[in-house]
């Protein structure tokens, strides 16, 4: 794991803020969970080209030492008072149904990277309970984590958790990127 506080300054973190408010919808799941509480933020896929998303894409790309065509659109999630991401991992799961799917677009994910947009007032931390770590929203901050392992196994140790909000709203963005390049159709 992997932090970089400031990343982004107050003004670019203010215009992804705007864009979400914008272009939020119900988030989704890849794979439909029987638990309707597991996944209840709101998300909008944030256009690459944008001159205020362009920037920041290609500022994690660099960061992370990784060739921008392996990103995946960067995803804008918004999380209101009593919203959250129950523990879950980000890579892709083999045995699932969609892995063909996956394979297809560039495979499997490897590198994660979120960043904060802002302070919220009561919860909403970023809980990795298998390695012990748990972190608060802070504006700007970026996290990084390798979802796989050296010997290209998944990191089961990348379990984690956007835990409910208690007060106020909570903003992030996050950036997957794939083994190979990624795709759209």
């Amino acid at each position: 794991m992997y932090q970089h506080p400031d990343f982004l300054d107050a003004r670019q973190c203010a215009a992804m803020i705007r864009l979400i408010d914008a272009n939020k919808r119900p988030s989704t799941l890849l794979t439909p969970s029987a638990d309707p509480n597991f996944r209840t933020s709101e998300s909008c896929d944030m256009d690459r080209w944008s001159p205020d998303v362009q920037p920041i894409d290609e500022s994690i790309a660099a960061l992370l030492g990784i060739d921008p065509a392996q990103g995946e659109t960067m995803q804008g999630q918004r999380y209101a008072p009593g919203q959250q991401f129950r523990a879950h991992h980000d890579y892709f799961h083999e045995n699932e149904g969609y892995w063909a799917k996956m394979v297809e677009s560039g495979g499997q994910r490897t590198w994660t990277a979120m960043i904060f947009l802002n302070d919220v007032e009561e919860g909403g931390a970023t809980w990795f309970p298998l390695a012990g770590i748990r972190v608060r929203p802070k504006r700007g901050l970026l996290l990084a984590w390798n979802n796989m392992n050296p010997d290209g196994s998944p990191n089961t140790n990348t379990l984690h958790e956007g835990m409910p909000v208690g007060a106020g709203v909570k903003y992030i963005i996050t950036k997957w990127f794939r083994e190979g390049f990624w795709l759209r159709d």
